[in-house]
């Protein structure tokens, strides 16, 4: 694995800094990506660290920043492309460690590992409403935030009521509803490099029934129209104003085109799906194709909303 020369010379007493902060069976070197992203594609990262805490977090971020090494952070993997190389330096993977959920009223509050389908349930146990829209979207409420994500005209902005995060100089911060600049697709995160660590809810009290009948018909609809059998990372692209990309890709007769293992699935065209042993690369050449094809047929240009992380 090609590493670069900084790494290479700190890269031992860049471990055995970490290892104070963290136990060795949670930092992890030369990891495979592939592991920890649901396309189950990307390279190795040089350092892979699941922390347990807000301060674990706060020191191996302390500990980067010391030794200049950039620091990657996932969720469940479930919106990103990791590339073939891998991702120099640290990756940062709130994962069940950092998943815990617990209530207080009407607030729910979550770790950023924690998945949104276990959440959209847990607030159900309590007859809470507002949060059913998120059962279908694989991914963690961290990586949620950060990108705003949303279904069934339901979206982050319209529930979070405040955010925990850790930033780069290691201080905790706690970001209020009205600090978190949510956007279509978009938050605050995206500019600050603060981790998200813990997310509150404001919920409402609801009707049992009627917020699992919600459930229930948002799994169905997930279940019946998406291809959740095969790995990918969820809707490739981002709704083009005034249309649907799925449908735009369909119309231009792209459903099961393929670029090596890569395949535009032919069960709903907004997913490109690893039909087998796919390569970014290959995913990439085909988000480039589907693009090429629906401009020149649409005159409609399709913007990927998977995050590209890693080497090439």
């Amino acid at each position: 694995m090609v590493k670069s020369n900084m790494l290479i010379s700190k890269s031992v007493n860049f471990a055995a800094e970490l290892e104070k902060a963290v136990p060795a069976q949670r930092l992890l070197i030369d990891e495979p990506m592939s592991k920890h992203t649901t396309f189950r594609i990307g390279g190795p990262a040089d350092y892979f660290v699941l922390p347990e805490t807000v301060q674990e977090v706060a020191d191996v971020l302390h500990i980067a920043k010391q030794f200049a090494v950039p620091v990657t952070v996932l969720g469940n993997g479930s919106n990103v492309l990791v590339l073939d190389r891998g991702i120099r330096g640290l990756v940062l993977k709130f994962g069940p460690e950092m998943a815990n959920i617990r209530h207080s009223g009407n607030t729910v509050f979550a770790g950023a590992g924690a998945l949104l389908a276990n959440v959209s349930r847990y607030a159900a146990q309590y007859d809470l409403t507002g949060f059913e829209f998120a059962i279908g979207i694989p991914g963690s409420i961290g990586g949620a935030v950060f990108m705003n994500a949303g279904a069934y005209d339901g979206d982050m902005s319209q529930v979070v009521q405040a955010v925990t995060a850790v930033c780069q100089d290691g201080g905790v911060k706690r970001f209020e509803r009205e600090a978190l600049n949510f956007g279509y697709r978009h938050s605050v995160f995206q500019e600050t490099g603060c981790l998200i660590c813990e997310v509150e809810l404001a919920l409402e009290k609801g009707i049992n029934t009627s917020i699992r009948g919600r459930l229930d018909d948002y799994t169905e609809k997930r279940q019946t129209k998406q291809p959740i059998e095969m790995p990918s990372a969820g809707s490739t692209f981002k709704r083009p104003q005034g249309h649907f990309a799925g449908t735009l890709i369909e119309k231009a007769g792209l459903k099961g085109v393929s670029v090596g293992g890569a395949q535009v699935s032919t069960k709903h065209a907004g997913f490109i799906i690893n039909a087998g042993d796919a390569t970014a690369q290959d995913v990439l050449a085909l988000i480039c194709k589907v693009q090429d094809s629906v401009y020149k047929q649409f005159g409609v240009s399709l913007h990927p909303e998977v995050r590209i992380l890693g080497d090439a």
